[in-house]
């Protein structure tokens, strides 16, 4: 039964065969279709012939260091029947392998180049390979170096289709793309019959039963959990595949599908085994997503496989020999490694495999492409190889090889050969009858040549403009002549409109008076047509279809004729006046949102700043910036974006005047304009109305997006600002908008300038005073409430600056927080304090604990632990004396992301402090998930708490939750005896402020801690 099964499963996998053929042959043009088949059969003959006499010896035979076989070459004699049964099915493998790689160069190398890569790959590469990994198969007692060490491969995503695919790469780069694959983008080269190949890739799925149901080499009852396996990573390779490649390309490619599948079935190979089936449909599906992603990366490098055989085979069986290790029943193995060990064993397995396979494949064809060039000729690829390798040609070339004689010649007055009942035969016929009316229309137009040639005058003026309709007309304004152009544009023939007048057929008839008129003089007047000028009028077609024209009017009779005749060039500009109309709308318009844009916005708002020069008036600009559209984009995707910005539009529109301008300035921000009769009284009702109506939802899907707006007005009063000037200050009031909280309006006042200023200023100066040592710590103490002992300090930085004097706080903080010296000055703060402690202990002073505020920033930065940690190390502080203090705030954003940078911190034993607990926007419940000690009370809270009982109730309710979670805290701004009796009343443990002390300078704290010591000494 062993037998039957293995000799059953070679016969499957010989299917295969079949199935690349009609896969390859109908994934490439038809021109090459036949050198498709030819070398399929070729690959399997010489790979086959190989096999039986050195490559079953290499891979079976007695083994050589774990490295490659020494006997039983030129196998069969004497061989048991399993032994042969072993061989069919194994040469079959190998006869996949290299038909693998002659598939990915395929339409561009020579027959003779298929069997060298044949050869390669069959006597150099894949036995030996196969020995590493299976080399103990036949005598059942593991001999190669991978087999060994645990390495798994059940029926060979590695031995069989990496290394078809690594030694395809190989050949890829050696040969280059086929000729105009990349010239112009990735161009796509369609196949020839693509039913043909989904017919291929559903026999290579059915030999794939033997593939993988015959590596067990016996029939046994795991075959058709084998079998299960193998169909559910198919399905779901092919479903992954249909779902990715729509979603980045928005269409159903029938290539993908294919390759989705396959992709499965080769992820599978490796596993089939020792996986349960819904660990198989998820390798299978991932397979699917890792070859269109592949596919897509080796477009990306330019990288042309003619079928997909390196997403396919390399990358999908990569990622199936890594699923033994991450999905595989270690029992069923029966490796002995754990997970880990098999993973590292698998990646191993894989890196060597590739490294030999590829860089011996590459050497080999490199050197024979110097002396024996693997790729047909540029020549012989543009023709087909069923034409330049076989001498044999298809309907379709005969045909096309017609046509182009056609072309050369340029003699189209034989017809091309047509073969009966084809579809190829139809196309043919066609074309012949194409070539007829070409042939008619080409002997028309040499009468008319030859006709034209006989007028003696005109004869010029109508070579002139042979390009244009030429109409020559008389004094009444009959038509005298019509050429063939004339006729295709205006719909009608000669014969038709000879003797009919010209401007009463085919103009408007208030244009035709007119025309009439200027005929009457000659086309000498200075309205309507003039003589030997661009006139741009409306024409009609015959149907009274209106087009704008281009007409130049000649008078083709002597000057001294009495009966005068004039010849019409016309052409039709509707092409070109689209385009002008096209560009104007590109010029000045979003395409997104269908407004105006900055640059017309900016034209307009000139020109009436100049026109309120001259006449009274006054210009309102709001401008707008949607609140939280950013999240919008990165949590629902640009598309809802997109949707909400043209829905803002819309609604824009539909609340202000035909009169107003609106227009987007550029990502979320708006612009509206409004002249005339404008004060400040209508500007502000005008931001109301807009806010209203900004904050009905937008439904998306079943999202509702919500469309908070601030807006900053600006006005111009007898145009006594610049346009540039008016969008600063709007600019600088609508940020003035999002400080007072969003979602609501600002008026500019010049203070607002002076701030920006001011800031600007900060800016500017904030790199010189690091550099000149402008900057410098004071320190606060904070004290125990229920003995009135210093217990530490917190370290606030100051700018004592040489001109401006001092600076506060409260004016460069913020500039820092949003200036890229973020982390630099926080390390200098670190390094600073901890330079100031290790001064203190010199002095003999007992060292108390200093917190120091970090930013969010730099609290997620990777170079806040070795900062601090350098600053340990170089001053031999104890990590005991240095507390960080982060703001609620900045711990919003990305809760996981902030709980790992603490846990960091935690890690070298920091303490950790939330500052200004309960202004921030993040839920209480969140506070059990950071690895706090400390909890600051904000001063907000802290200044009334005695007296106000909303802010006694949230002091007591975040001294309550403190202590519940066992953490100290801290009260900030206690400034008299009411509030530290309060606080200390309601068991807070620690506060600072000026009641205790303001923040001094280091030398003073001498003498602070001298006396805090005292105290605590009695």
């Amino acid at each position: 039964m062993d037998i039957l099964w293995i000799l059953l499963g070679a016969m499957l996998v010989f299917v295969m065969q079949a199935g690349f053929l009609c896969l390859e042959s109908g994934l490439v043009r038809s021109k090459n279709s036949i050198n498709v088949a030819a070398k399929n059969i070729t690959d399997f003959i010489v790979s086959s012939a190989l096999f039986w006499s050195v490559g079953f010896a290499i891979m079976f035979g007695s083994s050589y260091a774990g490295i490659i076989g020494t006997s039983d070459f030129f196998f069969g004699n004497g061989a048991s029947a399993l032994h042969i049964s072993i061989f069919l099915f194994q040469m079959m493998f190998c006869g996949t392998a290299a038909t693998l790689v002659s598939g990915a160069v395929a339409e561009r190398m020579s027959y003779l180049g298929y069997i060298m890569t044949t050869i390669t790959i069959s006597l150099f590469i894949y036995p030996i390979v196969g020995h590493w990994v299976w080399g103990g198969i036949v005598s059942d007692i593991p001999s190669g170096w991978l087999e060994l060490d645990g390495f798994v491969d059940f029926a060979g995503s590695s031995v069989v289709h990496s290394v078809g695919g690594w030694v395809a790469l190989a050949a890829i780069l050696v040969i280059g793309p086929r000729i105009g694959r990349f010239d112009h983008g990735n161009k796509h080269i369609p196949g020839s019959n693509i039913p043909m190949a989904m017919l291929g890739a559903l026999l290579i799925w059915f030999g794939w039963f033997g593939f993988n149901g015959g590596s067990t080499l016996s029939w046994s009852d795991a075959v058709p959990a084998i079998l299960l396996n193998t169909c559910l990573a198919a399905f779901w390779g092919g479903i992954s595949a249909i779902v990715v490649k729509y979603i980045t390309s928005r269409f159903i490619d029938i290539s993908q599908i294919i390759n989705g599948v396959l992709g499965g079935l080769v992820a599978i190979t490796a596993n089939c085994h020792a996986v349960s089936p819904a660990e198989a449909a998820l390798i299978g599906g991932i397979a699917g997503v890792i070859v269109v992603i592949g596919s897509l990366v080796l477009e990306y490098r330019k990288i042309d496989d003619a079928i997909g055989v390196i997403p396919v085979h390399l990358f999908a069986g990569i990622w199936g020999t890594l699923a033994v290790a991450l999905f595989a029943d270690p029992a069923i193995l029966e490796t002995g490694l754990t997970p880990l060990q098999q993973l590292k064993i698998q990646l191993t397995g894989i890196a060597a495999i590739g490294l030999y396979s590829f860089t011996t494949a590459y050497i080999i064809f490199y050197l024979i492409n110097k002396v024996y060039p693997l790729r047909v000729s540029a020549d012989d690829e543009l023709s087909g190889l069923n034409v330049s390798e076989h001498r044999v040609t298809t309907e379709v070339f005969d045909l096309l090889t017609a046509m182009n004689q056609h072309q050369i010649r340029s003699d189209y007055s034989s017809p091309v050969p047509v073969e009966p009942f084809t579809e190829v035969g139809q196309i043919a016929q066609e074309y012949n009858r194409v070539i007829d009316k070409v042939q008619q229309e080409i002997q028309e137009r040499d009468r008319a040549f030859a006709a034209f040639k006989q007028s003696e005058y005109r004869n010029g003026a109508i070579l002139e403009a042979a390009m244009d309709c030429i109409i020559t007309i008389n004094q009444q304004g009959e038509i005298l002549s019509f050429n063939p152009a004339a006729e295709q544009c205006f719909g009608i023939t000669t014969h038709t409109v000879l003797g009919k007048e010209f401007f009463r057929l085919f103009m408007p008839e208030s244009l035709s008076r007119v025309a009439m008129e200027s005929l009457s003089q000659g086309f000498a007047s200075g309205e309507g047509l003039v003589l030997k000028r661009q006139n741009i009028s409306e024409l009609t077609r015959y149907d009274k279809e209106p087009f704008p024209a281009e007409v130049v009017v000649t008078q083709t009779t002597d000057l001294t004729d009495s009966n005068k005749q004039y010849t019409l060039h016309v052409r039709d500009i509707t092409k070109h006046v689209k385009l002008q109309n096209r560009l104007k709308l590109l010029a000045y318009n979003d395409p997104l949102t269908g407004l105006y844009n900055r640059t017309y916005l900016m034209r307009t708002l000139e020109q009436l700043i100049t026109r309120y020069q001259t006449v009274p008036g006054t210009i309102a600009l709001m401008f707008l910036d949607l609140d939280q559209f950013k999240k919008i984009n990165d949590t629902l995707g640009h598309n809802a974006g997109d949707v909400l910005l043209r829905e803002v539009a819309r609604r824009l529109k539909q609340i202000t005047r035909d009169s107003d301008l609106v227009a987007r300035w550029g990502g979320d921000e708006f612009v509206i304009v409004l002249s005339g009769k404008i004060n400040e009284q209508l500007a502000s009702k005008k931001a109301i109305e807009i806010l209203e109506i900004m904050r009905d939802p937008v439904m998306f899907g079943d999202n509702r997006l919500s469309v908070l707006t601030s807006i900053g007005i600006a006005l111009s009063t007898n145009a006594d600002v610049s346009a540039e000037r008016m969008l600063q200050y709007a600019d600088l009031a609508m940020y003035q908008s999002k400080k007072n909280g969003r979602n609501t309006y600002t008026l500019f006042v010049p203070q607002m300038e002076l701030e920006a200023q001011q800031q600007s200023r900060i800016e500017n100066e904030l790199p010189d005073a690091m550099a000149n040592h402008q900057l410098f710590l004071q320190y606060q103490p904070k004290v125990s409430c229920e003995t009135n002992r210093m217990v530490g300090f917190e370290a606030l930085l100051r700018w004592q600056h040489p001109e401006h004097g001092f600076v506060s706080p409260a004016d460069f903080i913020p500039v820092i927080e949003n200036s890229n010296l973020i982390i630099e000055i926080g390390e200098w703060v670190l390094t600073e304090v901890s330079r100031q402690l290790d001064a203190w202990r010199r002095e003999g002073l007992p060292l108390l604990p200093v917190a120091v505020n970090i930013s969010g920033y730099h609290l997620h930065s990777p170079s806040l632990v070795p900062c601090i940690e350098r600053c340990l190390n170089e001053y031999n502080i104890d990590p005991a004396l240095l507390e960080i203090e982060i703001t609620e705030g900045a711990l919003t954003g990305n809760s996981e992301e902030s709980i790992a940078a603490m846990t960091a911190l935690k890690a070298i034993n920091i303490k950790l402090a939330i500052d200004d607990f309960g202004t921030g926007y993040s839920s209480l419940s969140y506070l059990k998930k950071f690895p706090v000690d400390v909890l600051k009370i904000d001063r907000a809270f802290v200044r009334e708490c005695y007296s106000n009982k909303d802010d006694a109730a949230i002091c007591r309710a975040i001294i309550s939750l403190a202590k519940s979670l066992e953490l100290e805290i801290v009260a900030e701004g206690v400034e008299n005896q009411e509030q530290l009796a309060f606080l200390a009343e309601q068991g807070c443990d620690l506060y600072q402020g000026f009641y205790f002390s303001k923040a001094i300078d280091a030398h003073k704290i001498t003498e602070l801690t001298l006396t805090n010591e005292a105290l605590v000494m009695e």
